[in-house]
């Protein structure tokens, strides 16, 4: 769970609930974000929504401009209405496009090869294309179209771009139409339309609801063009009785979408026209529905089709149960500890009926906000029991729901709750979480090491062996087993990061420690440059950010050791909360962390007074021969834990700490490893929360 402010008033009031589905589908993200007061009251509803795209402002943005939606049973598209389910057409088609009437840009019309051209270039930009397939004059003709934007002013601001970028003059399109009348059939709506498109006008014909259809003309961005509109269309199909559609008239426009920029045929897509209160629903059956926009993820359930801020809104229902046997699965290791699993369960439901509707149009998203969800992908039979076993079991304190916030690994001890956002309710405190180091099972050490070159980096130690003797300073010495084997600037494989040397066998390599495999509980991050590390701070700090950092210190630790304070070259470096130097350091897995500077080393005076040495400056070395200054270049400096590193004349940080996640509440990790121990669901999670009772609600 990661985030925001941890003190923001959660609201908590009705779910907008449906009647209970036969079958359901949800969507949410990868860990839970920060929360308000603590506790909540428990919601009676069994189903549960997940925004997937919406743009809710500060909350939460993502945004598309259609969204694909795939059943191998076909679709159904209706509303609810009474309780139940009122289906205004079937979709048997196993493709379909939905988008919103809101503001685009219409880049062109004319012939396929054009149309192609323009999508391609487009398609690079942000700017995103999209390709309709019509009739108009008696002919085919390709409609190409960039957006949706949220207002008139951010799409004409997007005409520049687009004609820079394809060549063509384009013009801003809206959601003001006129009408023709309504009518009893699309067969009949249609023959309207093509008759008004045959004269040249853009037509459409939309579902208004079950068996009732109209046909809209035009597609104007203002009143003003709507007005030159009808005195055109007039002039031309005199007969025409034309009333101005009501901006909040829900409808689904009906188009055919070239699929240039889809990679498939033409498929149908429905445009949802209205206010922010237009909604239509899209059932998949037992079958789920696949959100190609999603990473192609199947889901369960229904999919609402609506609009915030002028954008597509993309809302997942599902039952509260269902839900969560995608979160546990997404959460945790299926393999794990039936307890733990439970345990899980039990956090994940607690947490998801504490939100209440604080996404606004949903109560959870799609994203790292919320609990992660991967639809039907991430399920499994183990977790799907664990669910089961524990239905409507939550966790109370006071009688009121926990919002049972949890992390990966608290790295063998939790956080107390003002090491994180600031506050917290009763249930949390540190407490000890040993089995955290359950995640380094099976896991290799690496050898941190001294090349002959002056470069430091990590070794695995599979790929060295140990050499007799050790040096003056009483450090042990390895060799390589194979040729090329690579340093690592961390003691973990990275793919996509080039090694910082190549080592041979025979080389003579002096070891400064030897350290865990960077993974959930261990880890080393860096190093940073003063230059890279100034860039993070930008934004999530307040104050100045130094153009330049010299040293950076760690001045203030919480009950649990995590980071409270830390100060660049002296000056406090200031956050809104304490979990949010993860972010501003780069990106740490938690803030149980030590900062070491590759260019300087602390030295603390008889005292108690602490002076930072720069490498520049060179190293005092006493011996039994006097006294000598070093190079500064390559000196190795210990400390009384006999913890070695290396000083050279070039500053950048090193990140080593423990734990992924802000530590706060149940530790999945540490779950596991009391699961291992023996210990049942309802323990281990009265250990990581304080004084709170598990009780099926």
């Amino acid at each position: 769970m990661s985030g925001e402010a941890f003190n923001r008033k959660s609201i908590f009031g009705a779910w907008m609930g449906r009647a209970k589905r036969a079958a359901a589908i949800m969507v949410l993200a990868t860990v839970c974000i920060p929360w308000s007061s603590g506790v909540h009251a428990a919601a009676a509803q069994e189903d549960i929504r997940v925004v997937i795209f919406a743009d809710l402002g500060s909350k939460y943005k993502a945004t598309v401009p259609a969204v694909t939606l795939k059943s191998s049973g076909g679709l159904s598209v209706g509303q609810n209405s009474g309780g139940s389910f009122q289906t205004w057409m079937g979709l048997p088609d196993s493709t379909v496009r939905f988008s919103v009437d809101s503001y685009r840009v219409k880049v062109l019309e004319g012939n396929e090869a054009a149309a192609i051209k323009a999508a391609q270039a487009l398609q690079k930009t942000n700017d995103k294309p999209t390709v309709f397939i019509g009739s108009k004059n008696g002919s085919s003709v390709y409609q190409v179209y960039a957006g949706i934007y949220a207002s008139e002013q951010s799409a004409q601001a997007a005409v520049q771009r687009i004609s820079s970028a394809t060549g063509a003059q384009p013009e801003v399109k809206g959601n003001k139409h006129w009408s023709t009348g309504s009518y009893g059939s699309e067969q009949e709506a249609n023959l309207v339309r093509t008759t008004i498109a045959a004269a040249g006008f853009d037509a459409f014909t939309v579902i208004q609801s079950r068996g009732q259809y109209a046909v809209w003309v035009g597609e104007e961005s203002n009143d003003s063009k709507l007005s030159a509109l009808k005195t055109e269309l007039e002039s031309k199909q005199p007969r025409l009785t034309l009333s101005k559609v009501n901006a909040t008239q829900t409808g689904l426009i009906i188009r055919q979408e070239a699929g240039v920029t889809t990679g498939s045929q033409v498929m149908s897509h429905y445009m949802l026209s209205g206010s922010d209160n237009s909604k239509v629903i899209v059932n998949g059956g037992n079958n789920g529905i696949q959100v190609v926009e999603r990473s192609q993820r199947t889901y369960r359930g229904e999919m609402e089709i609506g609009m915030t801020s002028g954008q597509l809104a993309l809302v997942n229902e599902v039952p509260l149960e269902q839900y969560l046997y995608s979160v546990v699965g997404a959460e945790v290791y299926s393999s794990w500890p039936d307890e733990a699993l439970k345990a899980q369960a039990v956090a994940a439901r607690s947490y998801a009926l504490a939100q209440g509707n604080r996404f606004q149009i949903g109560n959870v998203v799609d994203g790292t906000l919320s609990q992660a969800y991967n639809g039907k992908s991430s399920e499994h039979a183990n977790v799907n029991e664990a669910v089961d076993a524990t239905a409507g079991e939550v966790i109370k304190s006071g009688g009121k729901v926990v919002e049972a916030v949890f992390s990966s690994n608290a790295g063998g001890v939790t956080a107390d709750a003002s090491e994180v956002w600031n506050s917290g309710g009763e249930a949390f405190a540190s407490v000890d979480s040993s089995g955290d180091t359950s995640a380094q099972k099976g896991a290799q050490e690496w050898y941190h090491v001294l090349l002959s070159s002056g470069k430091t980096g990590y070794i695995r130690e599979d790929n060295a062996k140990e050499l007799e003797g050790v040096t003056e300073a009483g450090l042990d010495k390895i060799t390589v087993t194979a040729e090329n084997t690579n340093v690592r600037p961390i003691p973990q494989i990275q793919s996509t990061v080039t090694p910082i040397a190549k080592a041979q066998p025979g080389e003579e390599i002096i070891v400064l420690e030897k350290v865990p495999q960077s993974g959930d509980y261990a880890w080393v991050r860096g190093p940073f440059t003063s230059a890279q590390l100034a860039k993070s701070l930008q934004g999530k700090v307040t104050g100045t950010v130094p153009s330049s950092i010299n040293y950076l210190d760690v001045t203030k630790r919480g009950p649990s050791g995590r980071v409270l304070e830390v100060e660049a070259d002296g000056s406090p470096l200031k956050v809104k909360y304490p979990d949010m130097f993860r972010s501003a350091m780069g990106g740490l897995p938690s803030t149980l962390f030590d900062i070491a500077s590759t260019g300087s080393y602390t030295v603390l005076g008889a005292d108690g007074a602490t002076s930072h040495v720069s490498g520049t400056q060179g190293t005092q070395i006493l011996s039994a021969s006097g006294s000598s200054t070093s190079s500064g270049n390559g000196v190795i400096v210990m400390n009384e834990d006999r913890h070695a590193r290396v000083i050279d004349k070039t500053q950048s940080f090193i990140f080593t700490g423990k734990g992924n996640g802000h530590g706060l509440g149940l530790s999945q990790w540490g779950a596991n490893g009391l699961a291992e121990q023996g210990y049942d669901y309802k323990k281990i999670l009265q250990h990581y929360y304080k004084n709170v009772d598990i009780v099926k609600d």
